[in-house]
């Protein structure tokens, strides 16, 4: 599963899950943007920043930077490539806020490292770690860490956690825009994160009535109009009609139908 792709996309469209999950849900989200990074000439690229905006200078100047990593594999010098990341940026970009913070969010705390003394500087006034695998119920409580959540679990309490993350878009989020947007990242973490499940199982675990209007509702219903067709075009073809008639008949290309007769014999 491409999480750092999925965590880039969740934070980008609704960076107040991000503060929420780093328990600052009253920072004003207006004031920065995230983007990825890279840092020239060493090969390096940070998951992400949230940078404040340079339209308003004066205020966002006191916020701090938050660096974003995402780890969810295990590598003995990820706190050396994490802080020499952060201070090669300081050094080419040279940004003016005077605070900063490495956010490292984990799948789960088996994948931490320990930690290199010579960084115990930054350790503590600048470091904050995340472990998903230890977050527990409480974040269904909430429909944005409910979904961060829900890039863990497994096959069996996804199932369960998707229909209570849907219900809750349903009835918490009322701007219809929005709503699609927070049903199409559910529909792309299932994706993501069980790639072998057909699309009948992604249509069970998220259910017709509930996926209306996302992605993968719209490809369902185009290969049920796709299916349909074929169904009529065999029956016409059984009845004795000509291909040539068949296509008249139902307005389509005459390879369309030559194709279908061809799979039928």
């Amino acid at each position: 599963m491409k999480t750092d792709t999925i965590f880039y996309k969740l934070f980008q469209e609704f960076p107040n899950i991000f503060f929420e999950l780093i328990g600052k849900p009253e920072t004003n989200t207006n004031l920065y943007e995230f983007k990825s990074q890279e840092i020239k000439e060493t090969g390096f690229r940070l998951d992400g920043i949230f940078l404040t905006l340079e339209s308003t200078p004066e205020i966002a100047a006191n916020e701090p930077i938050y660096f974003v990593e995402v780890q969810c594999y295990k590598d003995k010098r990820f706190y050396d490539r994490l802080f020499s990341s952060i201070l090669l940026y300081f050094y080419q970009y040279q940004p003016t806020n005077p605070n900063w913070y490495a956010i490292v969010i984990f799948d789960a705390r088996t994948n931490d490292v320990d930690f290199p003394q010579r960084l115990n500087s930054f350790r503590e006034s600048h470091l904050r770690c995340f472990y998903l695998d230890e977050m527990g119920e409480a974040p269904y409580q909430s429909l944005g860490l409910g979904i961060v959540k829900l890039i863990v679990e497994g096959k069996q309490k996804a199932q369960e956690s998707v229909k209570k993350l849907v219900n809750q878009a349903r009835e918490e989020v009322k701007d219809t825009a929005i709503q699609r947007k927070v049903l199409e990242l559910i529909e792309a973490i299932l994706v993501n994160k069980f790639p072998n499940l057909s699309r009948e199982e992604v249509k069970a675990m998220l259910s017709m009535e509930l996926i209306k209007g996302t992605k993968v509702y719209e490809e369902l219903k185009e290969e049920a109009k796709e299916e349909v067709k074929r169904e009529m075009i065999a029956k016409l073809l059984q009845r004795g009609m000509s291909v040539q008639e068949v296509a008249e008949i139902l307005e389509l290309d005459v390879e369309v139908i030559r194709n279908v007769a061809g799979e039928q014999s």
